[in-house]
């Protein structure tokens, strides 16, 4: 089994569980701030990594951090902890993408990006989230990306879905269409 697949799978139990006895967002709020921790400490990161540790003692390495962070959920305290002890904490990245990915299935919101030639204004951005939303049926979470080569306009990316509104594009369809309309 890939690693993808192993930490979709705990994600998934983990939102499972977290559904029935917790708060999905607070989990996913926990998930992500320990996988955080560990990635910004460059040692940690190792250590938690390394085969040549124990998985006992990335275990009570794990436990040290769960409490001393305080507050976290217990089902996802018991996931860290279950994945030190089968030695699988180098998951854990993908563990919490996977598990943003279900809850944002689960709460019927996509991710998308929009591609300008210049910045545009968070009410743009927000804008053009409504009206995606409402094209889609979703709550739509767009994030803004600077493209200059674009020249104007907009590109969308939604999933697999494409909205090219941009100069250089609509450029190119021009060209072709004088090129084609000279033969």
């Amino acid at each position: 089994m890939t690693s993808r697949a192993a930490a979709k799978r705990y994600a998934r139990a983990l939102f499972d569980v977290a559904l029935k006895e917790a708060n999905v967002d607070k989990a996913q709020d926990d998930l992500e701030q320990f996988a955080d921790l560990v990635s910004m400490h460059e040692v940690l990161s190792h250590t938690l990594a390394n085969p040549a540790v124990p998985a006992a003692k990335k275990r009570t390495l794990a436990k040290a951090l769960i409490d001393r962070a305080g507050g976290m959920t217990p089902v996802v305290s018991k996931l860290i902890l279950l994945l030190a002890e089968r030695d699988r904490l180098v998951l854990l990245p993908e563990v919490a993408a996977a598990y943003r990915d279900r809850l944002m299935d689960h709460q019927k919101v996509i991710r998308g990006e929009v591609t300008t030639a210049i910045p545009i204004t968070a009410e743009k951005v927000h804008a053009l989230e409504q009206g995606l939303g409402q094209a889609t049926g979703r709550r739509v979470v767009l994030e803004p990306r600077v493209d200059p080569s674009i020249i104007g306009g907009v590109i969308t990316r939604i999933g697999s879905t494409v909205y090219d509104g941009s100069v250089t594009t609509q450029l190119q369809k021009m060209k072709q269409a004088l090129t084609e309309s000279a033969q």
